[in-house]
């Protein structure tokens, strides 16, 4: 069962690279969790390099601009990788006639790829990066529209797997939400980000560009709230695992708004995962 930490640090030694999650870890979608910056920024002072690794749709230079908003300091990290980024070189091979499926800001997605952005009558593609308005919105809401697609057969390109988060104090869905209810529809979806393996290959080579070598993968834990995503993102890649339990599951086991540790290594046994440690919150 994984070992609880009174702070990073006291792991940090034994490793020479973390991959951490972003949105739940080092903010709620609205404000900056302090601390998490903090230790993270300590960690480097101390050898590590540290990737974010977050299953936002947007490039990374769009993500790094929004911490710099939400009070994430620069200092918490060396490089960061979308799902965005990720996401661009499956749009980039796949048809060139595409339905954006999310918000307008998502646009930039797009952005110098060789892709023309259509109606959805005329769209051989759909680019999902979320919903049109997810504080009202569900998947089902899209039923008429997914339908058609499926019996044009249609791909899904998913820029987003992230089936919810916490925006301040509500949970939200997001653009994997729509991929798993157009897959439950007979659509076919394709996806880059976490858990599946392109963004963790791109978060080695950004760490070893970072660190200018080799890595060792059993010198790199990962840091994340998400059971689908960041979990079994990281039991897919081998890694060493810190679990924030305060995070999108802390309903499960936090039955007073602390973490009960008996009832969170149920949750954890039942998952069939293993993390190496776990914090309620990253400090």
């Amino acid at each position: 069962m994984p070992q609880q930490l009174s702070t990073f640090l006291d792991a940090s030694g034994l490793y020479d690279v973390a991959l951490c999650d972003v949105w739940g870890v080092l903010h709620n979608g609205v404000d900056a969790f302090p601390r998490a910056g903090e230790v993270l920024s300590a960690a480097r002072d101390k050898g590590m390099t540290v990737v974010l690794i977050t299953n936002s749709p947007r490039p990374s230079q769009g993500v790094i601009a929004q911490l710099r908003a939400i009070g994430v300091p620069d200092s918490a990290y060396d490089r960061i990788v979308t799902s965005g980024d990720v996401t661009r070189k499956l749009i980039a091979e796949g048809p060139k006639k595409v339905f954006l499926l999310g918000p307008e800001r998502d646009l930039p997605l797009v952005d110098g790829l060789d892709v023309a952005v259509t109606s959805a009558d005329e769209a051989e593609c759909i680019v999902c990066t979320g919903f049109f308005d997810d504080e009202k919105e569900v998947p089902e809401d899209y039923h008429d529209m997914l339908a058609a697609f499926v019996a044009r057969s249609v791909p899904l390109i998913c820029a987003n797997p992230d089936l919810i988060v916490e925006r301040g104090h509500r949970m939200i869905p997001c653009a994997g939400a729509i991929a798993a209810y157009y897959e439950q529809l007979g659509g076919q979806t394709r996806i880059a980000g976490k858990p599946h393996s392109p963004i963790y290959a791109a978060a080695l080579a950004a760490a070893g560009e970072a660190r200018g070598g080799e890595i060792d993968m059993s010198r790199v834990i990962a840091i994340g709230d998400g059971m689908p995503t960041d979990v079994r993102g990281a039991v897919a890649a081998g890694l060493d695992l810190l679990y924030i339990s305060g995070g999108i599951h802390a309903g499960e086991y936090s039955p007073h708004g602390q973490t009960d540790e008996a009832l969170m290594k149920a949750y954890l046994a039942g998952q069939g995962v293993k993390p190496a440690y776990w914090m309620q919150r990253l400090a």
